[in-house]
C-alpha cells in the first residue's frame, strides 16, 4: 500500500514529535540554521537530529534527494562541501549513494512530523541512521 500511497503522490501523515523526546532539544540547539533552511527550499525536509547538528535529506530519499548539514550555526549544502573539500562529481555521486544506502538502512525507523520556520518536516530520531551519516560524512569529507 506504501508503494501505491507513493505513486500517486499520497503523503504520509506521521504521529508529531514528543515534545519530551532528546530530538526536541537536539533540535532546539540548531532551530534558526534549521528555520532559514525551511524558509530557503521548497522541497520536502527530513531531518537527522544529532548533537549539535543535523543532517537533513531534501527532496525524496534514497533516489532523488540532496543533503544539508547544519553544524556550527550554519547550513551547508552539498555543493558547498564538494566546492569547500575539493570533491569531484565521481566523489559526490559515491557520497550520495552511500547516504541513499544510510536511508533505505533506517527504513523501519520511527519517524515524526514537526514544524520548523513555517513548514511541516518529518524527524527521523535514529541514532543508527545519524551514526551512519557522520561517518560517511567524515569519511568523504576529511
Amino acid at each position: 500500500m506504501r508503494l501505491l500511497d507513493k505513486f500517486f503522490g499520497h503523503k504520509v501523515e506521521y504521529p508529531p514529535l514528543p515534545m519530551d523526546s532528546d530530538a526536541i532539544s537536539k533540535l532546539d540547539d540548531i532551530k534558526t540554521p534549521l528555520e532559514e533552511l525551511a524558509h530557503q527550499v521548497s522541497d520536502h525536509l527530513q531531518v537527522v537530529p544529532a548533537e549539535h547538528e543535523a543532517f537533513v535529506f531534501l527532496g525524496k530519499p534514497p533516489q532523488n534527494f540532496g543533503i544539508a548539514w547544519i553544524h556550527d550555526g550554519k547550513v551547508s549544502s552539498l555543493n558547498d562541501m564538494a566546492k569547500e573539500h575539493h570533491l569531484s562529481d565521481v566523489q559526490v555521486g559515491e557520497l550520495i549513494f552511500r547516504l541513499g544506502e544510510a536511508y533505505q538502512h533506517a527504513s523501519e525507523s520511527p519517524r515524526y512530523s514537526a514544524k520548523f520556520g513555517g513548514k511541516e518536516m518529518v524527524v527521523i530520531p535514529s541514532e543508527g541512521l545519524e551514526q551512519e551519516v557522520h561517518q560517511i560524512m567524515a569519511n568523504t569529507l576529511h
